[in-house]
């Protein structure tokens, strides 16, 4: 299959549509309102943002349109919200592309979701360096052809050294599968030795996830209506803040991530405490209250990016597709 047509490319323009609410932003914007300018992360930003994109079929149906052609629009999604990313500061996106068990489609459409894949991915390494954006595919690669993995394998090396977005597409990804792949490896280092039982531990565990090195997600979104997990990032979402929206995927904008960053800080994050122990009088609510340094030891991996965020894509991301049905 060849690229993707130009009918479903974002227009080149830098700037985001208008604001369609007064909910207050998540970040402070410095310098001019046109493209992306430097933005200065405030308290209450996730350092970490996990999507579910579901609802690429059905806005496709809506439409007369063949499912595919969801899938194709889609991409405009994923180049807005890493866009956004990268503007706000957030340090690392996952975005759930092709689930383990998404092999149960018709094999036409897990075809060309696979070509689409490998197509846009040829067109966006270039792009990917230049805006520092660092590029990993999780999941069970074995599945895929030699060609796949070895053009993955590429755009890993090519992006290894960036630091403005960690960008995560999970591909044959399951979260019961990362558990027990974990647990495999886990295994084979105990038997030949090279672990005592007494140091398995959950943070054992979390060093053999699919996303080992990154932060676990502090805000979990799901578009399309739906409201479950469909076997993403289990262990890693334990504590992350869920978001539901009612958008097909291809309608999820600039504007809808930077709502559901606002919902985020009006959050309170306790991990198990009470509010007096957060100082707060009579435990009232307070927006995200551990964030940074007030994040108890046993949870390293929360607290707010002081990444740069002086980045720009102008086309878009990863093709993707509805994680629908998958659970």
């Amino acid at each position: 299959m060849g690229s993707v047509p130009q009918e479903f490319l974002p227009e080149s323009s830098s700037k985001s549509p208008p604001a369609r609410t007064t909910q207050p932003d998540t970040g402070q914007r410095q310098g001019s309102d046109s493209g992306l300018g430097k933005v200065t992360p405030v308290s209450g930003l996730p350092t970490h943002v996990a999507i579910i994109m579901d609802g690429n079929g059905r806005w496709a149906r809506q439409r007369g349109l063949p499912r595919t052609a969801g899938h194709r629009a889609g991409a405009k999604a994923v180049r807005a919200v890493v866009e956004e990313c990268l503007r706000r500061g957030v340090s690392a996106l996952t975005i759930f592309a092709f689930s383990s068990e998404n092999w149960r489609r018709p094999k036409s459409e897990v075809r060309v979701l696979i070509e689409l894949f490998m197509s846009t991915l040829r067109i966006e390494i270039r792009r990917l360096v230049e805006h520092d954006v660092c590029f990993r595919v999780i999941g069970d690669l074995s599945a895929f052809s030699e060609k796949f993995q070895r053009q993955v394998r590429e755009a890993e090396q090519a992006t290894r050294d960036n630091r403005g977005l960690s960008l995560q597409v999970a591909a044959n990804y399951g979260g019961r599968w990362d558990i027990a792949q974990a647990a495999r490896a886990l295994a084979s280092e105990l038997v030949a030795g090279r672990m005592d039982l007494d140091a398995i531990d959950e943070a054992a565990i979390g060093a053999r996830l699919a996303t080992s090195g990154l932060p676990d997600p502090d805000l979990f979104i799901r578009t399309g209506g739906e409201k479950r997990l469909s076997n993403f990032l289990l262990w890693q979402s334990a504590y992350a803040e869920l978001y539901f929206s009612e958008l097909m995927w291809p309608e999820f904008d600039a504007d809808a991530l930077a709502l559901a960053l606002a919902d985020f800080a009006r959050r309170q994050r306790r991990f198990g405490l009470i509010g007096e122990q957060l100082g707060e009088p009579g435990g009232g609510l307070q927006h995200n209250a551990l964030q940074n340094d007030q994040v108890p030891p046993n949870f390293p991996n929360e607290g707010a990016s002081d990444a740069d965020a002086s980045h720009r894509l102008d086309t878009p991301m990863m093709p993707v597709q509805s994680a629908r049905d998958l659970a």
